[in-house]
Protein backbone atom coordinates (compact mmCIF):
# COMPACT_ATOMS: atom_id res chain seq x y z
CA UNK A 1 0.00 0.00 0.00
CA UNK A 2 1.57 3.75 -0.78
CA UNK A 3 1.28 6.82 1.16
CA UNK A 4 -1.61 8.17 -1.28
CA UNK A 5 -3.80 5.32 -0.43
CA UNK A 6 -2.82 4.58 3.30
CA UNK A 7 -3.66 8.52 3.39
CA UNK A 8 -7.27 7.99 1.85
CA UNK A 9 -8.63 4.79 3.55
CA UNK A 10 -7.65 6.93 6.83
CA UNK A 11 -9.56 9.69 5.28
CA UNK A 12 -12.09 7.79 4.01
CA UNK A 13 -12.46 6.24 7.36
CA UNK A 14 -12.68 8.98 9.77
CA UNK A 15 -16.36 10.60 8.67
CA UNK A 16 -19.01 9.20 7.09
CA UNK A 17 -18.88 11.19 4.09
CA UNK A 18 -15.77 13.16 2.64
CA UNK A 19 -17.77 14.25 -0.42
CA UNK A 20 -21.41 14.88 -1.00
CA UNK A 21 -23.58 12.01 -1.45
CA UNK A 22 -25.09 13.33 -4.74
CA UNK A 23 -22.72 14.44 -7.71
CA UNK A 24 -21.05 16.87 -8.81
CA UNK A 25 -23.28 19.65 -10.49
CA UNK A 26 -21.56 19.96 -13.19
CA UNK A 27 -21.24 16.27 -14.25
CA UNK A 28 -24.57 15.75 -13.49
CA UNK A 29 -25.51 18.88 -15.87
CA UNK A 30 -23.38 17.38 -18.71
CA UNK A 31 -24.15 13.62 -18.60
CA UNK A 32 -28.17 13.83 -17.17
CA UNK A 33 -28.92 14.11 -21.31
CA UNK A 34 -26.75 11.44 -22.28
CA UNK A 35 -28.70 7.99 -22.88
CA UNK A 36 -27.58 5.25 -20.50
CA UNK A 37 -24.97 2.54 -21.57
CA UNK A 38 -21.85 1.44 -20.02
CA UNK A 39 -19.66 3.65 -17.85
CA UNK A 40 -16.38 4.02 -16.14
CA UNK A 41 -16.00 6.03 -13.03
CA UNK A 42 -12.06 6.37 -12.64
CA UNK A 43 -11.04 7.83 -9.06
CA UNK A 44 -14.40 6.91 -8.00
CA UNK A 45 -13.80 7.51 -4.30
CA UNK A 46 -16.85 6.53 -1.93
CA UNK A 47 -19.09 6.23 -5.32
CA UNK A 48 -21.32 9.09 -5.39
CA UNK A 49 -20.62 9.49 -9.14
CA UNK A 50 -20.88 5.91 -10.04
CA UNK A 51 -24.39 5.57 -7.45
CA UNK A 52 -25.56 8.41 -9.35
CA UNK A 53 -25.19 6.71 -12.96
CA UNK A 54 -26.23 3.27 -11.71
CA UNK A 55 -29.48 4.60 -10.42
CA UNK A 56 -29.70 6.73 -14.18
CA UNK A 57 -29.46 3.18 -15.79
CA UNK A 58 -25.81 3.02 -16.22
CA UNK A 59 -23.65 -0.22 -16.45
CA UNK A 60 -21.25 1.10 -14.20
CA UNK A 61 -17.60 0.18 -13.38
CA UNK A 62 -15.90 2.64 -10.46
CA UNK A 63 -12.13 1.92 -9.80
CA UNK A 64 -9.96 3.75 -7.50
CA UNK A 65 -7.47 2.68 -5.05
CA UNK A 66 -9.04 3.11 -1.78
CA UNK A 67 -10.46 -0.33 -0.69
CA UNK A 68 -12.30 2.20 2.49
CA UNK A 69 -13.74 4.61 -0.15
CA UNK A 70 -15.43 1.73 -2.42
CA UNK A 71 -16.34 -0.45 0.60
CA UNK A 72 -18.40 2.96 1.34
CA UNK A 73 -19.81 2.78 -2.01
CA UNK A 74 -20.39 -0.39 -2.04
CA UNK A 75 -22.49 -0.49 1.10
CA UNK A 76 -24.99 2.13 -0.09
CA UNK A 77 -25.19 0.58 -3.76
CA UNK A 78 -26.13 -2.75 -1.73
CA UNK A 79 -28.95 -0.08 0.59
CA UNK A 80 -30.32 0.86 -2.44
CA UNK A 81 -30.35 -2.16 -4.88
CA UNK A 82 -27.89 -0.55 -7.43
CA UNK A 83 -25.24 -2.90 -9.20
CA UNK A 84 -22.21 -1.36 -9.99
CA UNK A 85 -18.75 -3.25 -10.46
CA UNK A 86 -16.12 -2.34 -8.04
CA UNK A 87 -12.21 -2.33 -8.73
CA UNK A 88 -9.67 -1.84 -5.81
CA UNK A 89 -6.97 -0.53 -8.64
CA UNK A 90 -4.78 2.40 -9.00
CA UNK A 91 -5.88 4.21 -11.77
CA UNK A 92 -2.95 5.14 -13.34
CA UNK A 93 -2.13 1.06 -14.27
CA UNK A 94 -5.86 -0.08 -14.19
CA UNK A 95 -6.87 -1.45 -17.85
CA UNK A 96 -10.79 -2.98 -18.61
CA UNK A 97 -10.95 -6.22 -19.85
CA UNK A 98 -9.78 -7.18 -23.57
CA UNK A 99 -12.57 -5.83 -25.62
CA UNK A 100 -14.18 -3.80 -23.10
CA UNK A 101 -15.54 -0.15 -24.27
CA UNK A 102 -17.79 2.78 -22.50
CA UNK A 103 -20.15 4.85 -23.91
CA UNK A 104 -18.96 6.75 -21.24
CA UNK A 105 -15.80 7.70 -19.12
CA UNK A 106 -16.12 9.74 -16.22
CA UNK A 107 -13.09 11.81 -14.42
CA UNK A 108 -14.39 13.83 -12.13
CA UNK A 109 -11.69 15.46 -9.35
CA UNK A 110 -8.42 12.95 -10.23
CA UNK A 111 -5.73 14.63 -9.88
CA UNK A 112 -2.85 12.30 -11.23
CA UNK A 113 0.98 13.82 -12.06
CA UNK A 114 0.77 10.71 -14.99
CA UNK A 115 -0.94 11.05 -18.31
CA UNK A 116 -4.13 8.95 -17.35
CA UNK A 117 -5.92 10.95 -19.37
CA UNK A 118 -4.52 10.22 -22.75
CA UNK A 119 -5.26 6.32 -21.69
CA UNK A 120 -8.70 6.70 -21.30
CA UNK A 121 -9.44 7.76 -24.80
CA UNK A 122 -8.62 4.75 -26.00
CA UNK A 123 -11.62 3.09 -23.59
CA UNK A 124 -14.18 4.98 -25.89
CA UNK A 125 -16.81 3.09 -27.95
CA UNK A 126 -17.47 4.88 -30.82
CA UNK A 127 -19.71 7.78 -30.02
CA UNK A 128 -18.38 7.56 -26.56
CA UNK A 129 -17.86 10.21 -24.22
CA UNK A 130 -14.63 11.39 -22.23
CA UNK A 131 -16.00 13.81 -19.54
CA UNK A 132 -13.57 15.35 -16.93
CA UNK A 133 -14.19 17.52 -14.43
CA UNK A 134 -11.53 19.28 -11.68
CA UNK A 135 -9.57 21.96 -10.67
CA UNK A 136 -7.84 24.01 -13.03
CA UNK A 137 -4.18 25.35 -13.10
CA UNK A 138 -5.52 28.70 -12.32
CA UNK A 139 -7.31 27.74 -9.05
CA UNK A 140 -4.15 28.31 -7.35
CA UNK A 141 -3.55 32.00 -7.54
CA UNK A 142 -7.44 32.84 -7.97
CA UNK A 143 -9.58 30.56 -6.57
CA UNK A 144 -10.20 27.88 -3.37
CA UNK A 145 -9.44 24.71 -2.12
CA UNK A 146 -8.22 21.35 -4.31
CA UNK A 147 -4.57 19.98 -4.65
CA UNK A 148 -1.70 22.65 -4.24
CA UNK A 149 0.66 20.64 -6.58
CA UNK A 150 0.24 22.77 -9.78
CA UNK A 151 1.87 19.36 -11.56
CA UNK A 152 -1.56 17.68 -10.15
CA UNK A 153 -3.98 20.55 -11.76
CA UNK A 154 -5.34 20.81 -15.33
CA UNK A 155 -4.54 23.14 -18.14
CA UNK A 156 -6.60 23.75 -20.99
CA UNK A 157 -3.78 22.41 -23.10
CA UNK A 158 -3.09 19.39 -21.29
CA UNK A 159 -6.89 18.64 -21.72
CA UNK A 160 -6.91 18.92 -25.08
CA UNK A 161 -3.96 17.06 -25.96
CA UNK A 162 -5.62 14.44 -23.76
CA UNK A 163 -8.46 14.52 -26.38
CA UNK A 164 -6.27 14.29 -29.78
CA UNK A 165 -8.72 12.32 -31.79
CA UNK A 166 -11.64 12.74 -29.95
CA UNK A 167 -14.64 15.22 -30.96
CA UNK A 168 -13.60 18.31 -28.51
CA UNK A 169 -17.36 19.61 -27.75
CA UNK A 170 -15.93 21.76 -24.65
CA UNK A 171 -12.64 22.44 -23.42
CA UNK A 172 -13.24 25.24 -20.80
CA UNK A 173 -12.94 26.96 -17.08
CA UNK A 174 -15.53 27.55 -15.12
CA UNK A 175 -15.76 28.98 -11.74
CA UNK A 176 -17.97 26.79 -9.43
CA UNK A 177 -19.27 28.91 -6.35
CA UNK A 178 -18.77 27.23 -2.73
CA UNK A 179 -19.14 28.10 0.84
CA UNK A 180 -14.85 28.68 1.18
CA UNK A 181 -14.98 31.02 -1.80
CA UNK A 182 -14.67 30.54 -5.92
CA UNK A 183 -13.05 27.98 -7.51
CA UNK A 184 -11.89 27.24 -10.55
CA UNK A 185 -12.52 24.09 -12.69
CA UNK A 186 -11.46 23.09 -15.80
CA UNK A 187 -14.07 20.84 -18.00
CA UNK A 188 -14.18 18.46 -20.90
CA UNK A 189 -16.42 17.14 -22.77
CA UNK A 190 -15.11 15.11 -26.30
CA UNK A 191 -16.40 12.17 -27.96
CA UNK A 192 -15.04 9.60 -30.05
CA UNK A 193 -16.15 10.02 -33.88
CA UNK A 194 -19.39 7.14 -34.28
CA UNK A 195 -18.14 4.41 -36.34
Amino acid sequence: MTDRQRMWDERYAASDRVWSSGPNAEVERIVSPLPPGRALDLGAGEGRHALWLASLGWRVTAVDFSAVGLGKGESEATRRGLAVDWAVADARSWQPSPGVLYDLVLVAYLHLPEDVLGRCRRWLAPGGALVVVGHALRNLTDGVGGPQDPALLHTLDELRAASEGLQVERCEELVRHTEGGDAIDAVLVARRPAA
